[in-house]
């Protein structure tokens, strides 16, 4: 009697979900390994995690200053960029690996089955790793400039939410395509690159929203950019009741999230089953 036994990717969607979970250990052990190539390897290990946000800051604050873009009265200039810069590099570091996540397991992916959702959560975790050395970084900063943020940064963790459901939506999609269409591999950086200018890391959003010159039309094209609501709210929760947030553009922010993650998560789900066949 032949008791083979066939491993193979389940049909039903409980059953998926269910696999998800009972493969948690290949989770775990994909994002520690994650993180022991992003610090361990590294010359300078963690210290990446600091000269990064330092050097984008830096970049950031210089054009705040040559374009004398106003900061909100008593805030520190380098405090109402790095309150920007923080989520926005969250955003674009959780973004690029999930996108890269699939090609870069082609060796993983081709010899067992396991929900292939697990490569792309699984980056996740090094980003908030990440983040978390940064956010540390910002209250040394607030700390040396005596800032008192006030109670409102208890809402924090409601738009690194937010951005982590962009990131995570826009970058499942990526990496399916990034499977059958090695050419989005060149795409990502590109998108990266140009989200940082067409965010308000380096200004406020009211420069937009208040300006006469800029077409309506073209503002609600603005808000459409997640990251726009999640880095006005930031701003908010950080620096206290000297920004203000734009109720409309963060509920266009969130609704163009919820609705490129469930479409991301539905086109990866579609596709995953390929996966194997055309890496």
């Amino acid at each position: 009697m032949n008791n083979r036994i066939i491993i193979e990717p389940g049909v039903k969607q409980k059953t998926y979900w269910r696999n998800l979970w009972n493969y948690r250990g290949l989770f775990y052990f994909l994002a520690w390994r994650d993180v022991l190539v992003r610090y361990k390897q590294a010359r300078i290990g963690v210290a990446w995690s600091v000269i990064k946000p330092l050097l984008t800051i830096a970049t950031m604050a210089f054009a705040n200053w040559v374009f004398k873009i106003d900061v909100p009265g008593g805030v520190p200039r380098i405090l109402f960029v790095y309150s920007a810069t923080l989520p926005w590099l969250f955003f674009a570091g959780t973004f690029s690996e999930v996108s890269n996540s699939m090609i870069s397991n082609v060796s993983l992916l081709t010899k067992v089955y396991f929900p292939r959702l697990i490569v792309p959560a699984s980056t996740v975790i090094v980003c908030i790793l990440d983040f978390a050395i940064m956010f540390v970084i910002l209250l040394v900063i607030m700390v040396f400039f005596q800032f008192n943020p006030g109670w409102r940064i208890i809402c924090l963790p409601l738009f690194l939410a937010l951005a982590f459901l962009a990131a995570m939506g826009i970058g499942i999609w990526m990496a399916a395509l990034n499977v059958k269409y090695r050419d989005f591999k060149f795409v990502v950086p590109f998108i990266v690159q140009l989200g940082i200018y067409v965010s308000p890391v380096a200004f406020s959003s009211d420069l937009i929203q208040k300006s006469i010159v800029v077409p309506h039309a073209l503002k609600f094209i603005y808000t459409l950019n997640p990251m726009v609501g999640v880095i006005d709210g930031f701003r908010w929760c950080l620096l206290g009741g000297t920004t203000n947030i734009n109720m409309e553009g963060l509920f266009i922010s969130l609704a163009f999230s919820i609705i490129a993650f469930v479409m991301g998560l539905r086109y990866f789900r579609k596709m995953e089953r390929t996966f194997a066949d055309i890496i």
